[in-house]
């Protein structure tokens, strides 16, 4: 392969010299305010001669997107700027009609729900199966699939979400295989798995598994700018000039050089480093559960039987066998060890790890797990129950075009919820509009305010209050 310039590296040599009479208005006069410097500005362009156009590229940026297709095995490798949620959003629109019929993870991102109701789709749900560990759903089983397919031999699409934000891995392959041979096209949510497939111990990743789309973003565990993100195309079950028109649909028309920059000097360093630098990562988590091993009260989710797969760099540690909750134990190592975990639930913590981690941030955070285990008393409290999965009354786009009232917690249910609920991070619905509020979802509400946990939902009143649809 020849060395060609890079897209940072042209910018680098263009910027300082021309004159910008186009947009954006600062102009890349960075003495005009210190953040204008501070975040890059002298870099920041548009579309102009010479550096291509995302929605239509021919030039620099479809060789970085042929770059990336080559790096993860794609058929066709798309850059996008709007995070994984543009990706999903687009994937989803590409390959659905109005009023198709598909087979969805329960556990699916929002994004996806959002997707659904635009194309008034009608989803058959797959619940996966519980990690008894966390208590949050876990791996969608192949045979799973393959029994709703077969129920609904008109669903032709499937879509999951793998790894899990707990990092469980299904066994996609398998997946992608029942889909295929039932005609369904595969789609997977692989936001938290770009690094998976390239070895130094962490589990092959969707694409090289059979999945027709992964969309993956980049920010979350591999060197690059927030807000990016990578759209994959495998096989020849997929339209990509149909999803390329889908993403220019959900994406900005003026889409961030500085971040595209990013997405391909990413790909670039994964060209040339990724072998040396995924085995520093797997060395430095392999010291982290080395200096945890010893913990007598807080414990370290590892991969269990009824996993598929588990990525290695999702810590996730429970609190469950001791005397706080996920949420005081995430204030504890914010305010006394200045270390901000990804997530906090119930029972439980995550800390995300990413290429950029040191020996010395795992180091850190091993000795004040440590020293914060010293401290507490052992507990034995039961995994939090869960939420009867609820029933469909209607769909979820069907419900967004009826009235609707809003009415206490203690007072819903056997109602039908209008709006989605959900908890953020990681942005899964527990409930969506359409469906009948089930028993236990009062208590699931109470125990997330006790942790000190908040709900979200689109109306924004929880726990005051939820909408549901008004009864004739």
């Amino acid at each position: 392969m020849t060395k060609s310039e890079g897209l940072l590296q042209k910018l680098n040599n263009y910027c300082p010299g021309a004159v910008p009479m186009h947009m954006p208005g600062h102009k890349r006069n960075v003495t005009l305010a210190d953040y204008l410097e501070r975040l890059g500005a002298g870099m920041d362009i548009t579309e102009i001669n010479g550096f291509d156009d995302l929605h239509d590229a021919s030039e620099i940026l479809a060789e970085g997107m042929a770059r990336a297709a080559r790096l993860w095995g794609a058929k066709r490798s798309f850059f996008c700027v709007n995070g994984s949620t543009g990706g999903v959003l687009a994937a989803v629109f590409a390959v659905l009609g109005d009023g198709d019929e598909l087979i969805c993870a329960r556990n699916c991102h929002k994004s996806v729900y959002n997707a659904l109701e635009l194309r008034r789709a009608r989803p058959h749900f797959l619940f996966p199966e519980r990690e008894k560990f966390s208590g949050t759903d876990c791996i969608v089983r192949p045979e799973a699939v393959a029994a709703m397919l077969d129920a609904h031999p008109g669903a032709k699409v499937v879509i999951i979400t793998s790894p899990t934000y707990e990092g469980v891995v299904s066994d996609v392959a398998a997946i992608a295989a029942a889909a295929h041979e039932r005609g369904a096209v595969l789609i997977v949510d692989e936001a938290h798995g770009a690094h998976l497939g390239f070895g130094g111990g962490f589990p092959d990743g969707a694409v090289r598994a059979g999945a027709d789309i992964a969309v993956q973003s980049l920010h979350k565990t591999l060197p690059s700018l927030t807000q990016t993100a990578i759209v994959h195309v495998c096989g020849e079950l997929v339209d990509a000039e149909r999803l390329r028109r889908s993403l220019a649909v959900f994406e900005t028309s003026s889409p961030s050089y500085l971040l595209m920059a990013s997405i391909d000097g990413c790909v670039r360093l994964l060209e040339g480093e990724s072998g040396r630098l995924f085995e520093a990562w797997r060395s430095n988590l392999a010291l982290f559960r080395e200096e945890t091993a010893e913990l007598r009260h807080l414990c370290l989710m590892g991969k269990t039987d009824e996993m598929f797969a588990l990525d290695p760099s999702k810590l996730v540690v429970s609190t469950r066998r001791t005397n706080i909750t996920g949420r005081e134990l995430m204030s504890r190592l914010r305010e006394k060890y200045s270390i901000e975990l990804e997530m906090a639930a119930t029972d439980y913590v995550i800390a995300m790890t990413g290429m950029g981690d040191c020996e010395q941030n795992l180091r850190c955070f091993a000795a004040a797990l440590f020293e914060t285990d010293r401290q507490l008393a052992a507990a034995d409290r039961p995994p939090r129950s869960a939420m009867t999965p609820p029933e469909r009354f209607c769909h979820s786009w069907e419900a967004a075009g009826m009235e609707r009232e809003g009415v206490s917690i203690a007072d819903a249910e056997g109602r039908v919820s209008a709006e989605y609920v959900w908890a953020y991070p990681p942005g899964v619905p527990l409930l969506i509009p359409g469906e009948i509020i089930g028993g236990g979802f009062g208590a699931l509400v109470e125990s997330h305010e006790q942790a000190g946990i908040s709900m979200k939902s689109s109306f924004s009143a929880l726990p005051e209050k939820i909408y549901v649809l008004k009864t004739p």
